[in-house]
């Protein structure tokens, strides 16, 4: 069975939260994303600290496609330093697990 992840990132609006939901599933980079908000994010940055509102993508994807979802994300994305933080997933149902591997496969 393929290495399942979670990668999350945030952006500052929900049309953007669906650009890159929409980018990386039609890339074959995760085989879906969950966006979630607003949420209130406090943060520090140049020195300053910040409280904004963002949108979380959860994207579901796998160990092999990590690197390219990373790649996609950088790109993609329009904050300086994104936020861009995998999580393996410990279980999974077989037949998800195997889902999430077809639709990410090239």
């Amino acid at each position: 069975m393929a290495e399942l992840l979670t990668v999350l990132t945030t952006t500052d609006s929900a049309e953007k939260a669906r650009a890159l939901a929409a980018g990386a599933v039609d890339r074959r980079l995760a085989a879906c994303a969950q966006i979630a908000g607003p949420v209130s994010s406090v943060y520090r940055w140049e020195g300053a600290l910040h409280t904004d509102p963002e949108w979380q993508v959860l994207f579901k994807s796998t160990a092999a496609r990590y690197a390219a979802l990373e790649a996609f994300l950088r790109e993609a994305h329009d904050y300086d330093v994104p936020e861009i933080i995998a999580t393996p997933v410990a279980r999974a149902s077989e037949a998800y697990a195997r889902w999430v591997a077809e639709e990410t496969t090239p």
